[in-house]
């Protein structure tokens, strides 16, 4: 640390050791993980994209195989699709 940098405040001290352990969760088993970190990664798309793409190439998995995530990815980009378009409706008023 150079001579006058102040400390990092708690909330970027936080975003600097958990984001990358969320991060691992993309490409490494999540198993490990504590529940809260978890539950984070549920609602993260990379997550289950990851998944299905993982299942394909390694198991050869179906679509049927891939039931849950599939829905989660779906259900994911709806509700931003509804977010977007909610948006997009205030800003044309």
């Amino acid at each position: 640390m150079s001579e006058g940098a102040a400390p990092l405040p708690s909330a970027d001290r936080f975003a600097l050791r958990v984001l990358p352990f969320l991060a691992l969760a993309f490409h490494l088993s999540t198993a490990g993980y504590r529940r809260w970190a978890q539950v984070i990664g549920e609602f993260l798309p990379l997550t289950h994209f990851i998944r299905i793409v993982r299942s394909i190439m390694l198991k050869g998995s179906t679509l049927s195989q891939l039931q849950y995530d599939t829905l989660a990815l779906a259900g994911l980009m709806a509700l931003a699709m509804v977010i977007a378009v909610t948006r997009f409706r205030r800003t044309l008023d």
